[in-house]
């Protein structure tokens, strides 16, 4: 019963977030109030694939080699240093475009590195699909790129911290819900 469920969710995740570059009209005729519901989408796509994960069979289809764990953490960590970096406006946000989305397909990757599941390869593949064709709309349909004025250090420092103090916190939460990331 949780196979179908997951998939639900990630499709709904996708399409709440590729709403306004697959359909830009009807998203425009929503108005304000269109971000009400993809905000609810967003919720109810979580909750799917936190239930449709917990609910899969767990078939694994290979065992990962233990130093993928390390490589796992490494990602992850870059992931939440692309997402600091994002909005501190650091300066690999003048070389990578799209630092957020960067971020979230290394924590996929990652993701996948380490769990070996059907279900983890629903989950995490699907979003790792998502995030590359976000990119992939997001360029098409702005070609132009407005690179960010220059960094400082504490802007680059700070994007460091908050990756260092993101990891530990998600890490320790993992761990306490049941998957401890650390080794």
């Amino acid at each position: 019963m949780g196979y179908p469920i997951l998939i639900l969710g990630v499709a709904l995740w996708s399409l709440a977030h590729l709403f306004k570059r697959i359909a830009p009209e009807r998203r425009a005729v929503l108005g304000e109030s269109g971000k009400g519901l993809v905000a609810i989408a967003l919720v109810v796509s979580i909750l799917l694939m936190i239930f449709g994960y917990r609910w899969a069979d767990g078939d694994w289809l290979w065992s990962p080699p233990a130093f993928l764990r390390h490589v796992n953490n490494l990602l992850v960590f870059l992931g939440f240093y692309l997402f600091a970096a994002s909005g501190l406006q650091t300066a690999i946000t003048r070389r990578i475009r799209h630092p957020q989305l960067s971020g979230f397909k290394a924590w996929a990757v990652a993701h996948l590195l380490v769990v070996p599941t059907l279900e983890g390869i629903i989950l995490f593949g699907g979003l790792l699909a998502w995030a590359v064709v976000s990119v992939i709309l997001i360029n098409r349909a702005q070609r132009d790129w407005t690179r960010p004025g220059p960094s400082t250090p504490a802007k680059e420092v700070g994007a460091v911290v908050i990756a260092v103090v993101a990891t530990g916190v998600v890490g320790w939460i993992h761990g306490w819900l049941g998957a401890w990331p650390f080794g």
